[in-house]
């Protein structure tokens, strides 16, 4: 691996600090980076941050120019991501249509569903759902019980999804159905463009623990969609949901340049906070727990430069990505479990009373929805296992 970037690459790097510098909302480079709290200002704060990547041509960069994005290379991804960490740019509320969605659009979509959805997802007039999974099913996507039954030349969906993100503010739901019952745990599975606008559909947000409400419950009863809906062939969804779920997952990988960022906000906690008059630097535990982390952390970021060379060499994304997605995520637990540890008793305190910043507390709540989303660290290991290494399946799946 060659971990210097070409003058091309540098040069696309100052275009986009240029951009980031005029562009980002107002003080947000100067540290004035607080989001509107209400769901309906959050929402159109977003979406105007995205409408602004979109007029400036940086909101898909990986995509094909005919689609609206720059044909950008992989090492140009891995510049943007860097480049967006470091600024702590606002998220992205198109995260799921534009890494997700509209790629497999691109690869299984028909011509009028790319013509109908993919310019709006770029633009954030759409914000997308992805409604996977069922409080039955958990991460075995195979056995979802959501049924659509053909009526009257049209589709008629009823079930329950559960932690579904982004449903509470989406137009469009990635929807895994059942329209047949087969012997084959994978057979029989097909995959909507389903309307969240109609009256069959809704959604009632879930409270996590650190207080948001970032994911959803969704009822389906007799929500609608038409055969224009259905991505790929009636029945055969499985081939979609991977498609999707390997662009998922290295989008999720890229995560590690935020976790490396974070790591540094934990070492600035341990240098600024005093126990007792002393530092917590000063305190072996700490700094044998922090150069442990630190080891494991670019382990995971060259590990993750690996996988992307072998995407560079194939053309396309493996099942490493579930290695990735294993790492950062279980890691990122363990960076924030540790920064709760060194903190002690006040390790507890959220808001005006904790040591260093109320966020890191949230974060650490937050983290343990970074093993579940995107496939649990149970599945990634699972595919780690059989995919990567070549050992058999588990005798109870």
């Amino acid at each position: 691996m060659n971990f210097t970037f070409t003058k091309k690459e540098e040069k696309f790097r100052g275009e986009l600090r240029a951009w980031l510098e005029t562009n980002l909302p107002t003080g947000w480079l100067e540290g004035d980076r607080q989001l509107p709290k209400d769901p309906q200002h959050y929402s159109q704060f977003l979406r105007d941050w995205q409408r602004a990547l979109y007029e400036g041509g940086w909101a898909a960069i990986a995509w094909p120019k005919e689609y609206g994005g720059r044909d950008a290379t992989l090492m140009e991804e891995i510049i943007y991501h860097q480049e967006m960490v470091r600024v702590q740019s606002p998220p992205l509320i198109n995260y799921i249509g534009i890494h997700m969605v509209a790629p497999t659009l691109m690869q299984m979509g028909t011509d009028s569903q790319k013509d109908e959805f993919i310019e709006k997802i770029l633009t954030g007039e759409q914000v997308w759902s992805q409604g996977y999974s069922e409080p039955s099913a958990g991460s075995d996507l195979s056995a979802i019980q959501t049924m659509a039954v053909k009526k009257d030349g049209k589709w008629v969906i009823n079930g329950q999804k559960v932690w579904t993100s982004f449903a509470h503010l989406a137009d469009r739901c990635f929807l895994l159905t059942k329209t047949e019952k087969s012997e084959g745990k994978h057979d029989g599975i097909t995959v909507f463009l389903l309307d969240m606008h109609q009256p069959g559909v809704e959604t009632v947000p879930i409270v996590q623990m650190d207080g948001h409400q970032e994911f959803n419950e969704v009822y389906l009863t007799d929500a609608i969609a038409t055969d224009a809906d259905v991505v790929g062939e009636v029945g055969k969804g499985w081939k979609v949901l991977i498609a999707l779920m390997l662009h998922e997952r290295s989008g999720i990988a890229a995560q590690v340049f935020t976790l490396e960022q974070q790591f540094d906000r934990v070492v600035d906690m341990a240098k600024s906070v005093q126990v007792c008059g002393v530092s917590l630097m000063e305190d072996p535990f700490v700094g044998d727990g922090l150069a442990d982390l630190y080891t494991r952390i670019n382990g995971a970021k060259l590990n993750y430069y690996r996988n992307i060379t072998h995407t560079l060499k194939n053309g396309k994304p493996g099942p490493e990505s579930s290695l990735d997605k294993l790492l950062v995520s279980e890691l990122t637990k363990e960076l924030f479990d540790f920064a709760m540890t060194i903190q002690g008793h006040a390790g507890i305190l959220m808001a005006e009373d904790a040591l260093f910043d109320s966020d890191m507390q949230g974060q650490y709540l937050a983290s343990f929805g970074a093993t579940i989303g995107g496939g649990t660290s149970e599945v990634q290991r699972n595919t780690i296992g059989e995919r990567i290494l070549g050992l058999p399946k588990d005798l109870g799946r």
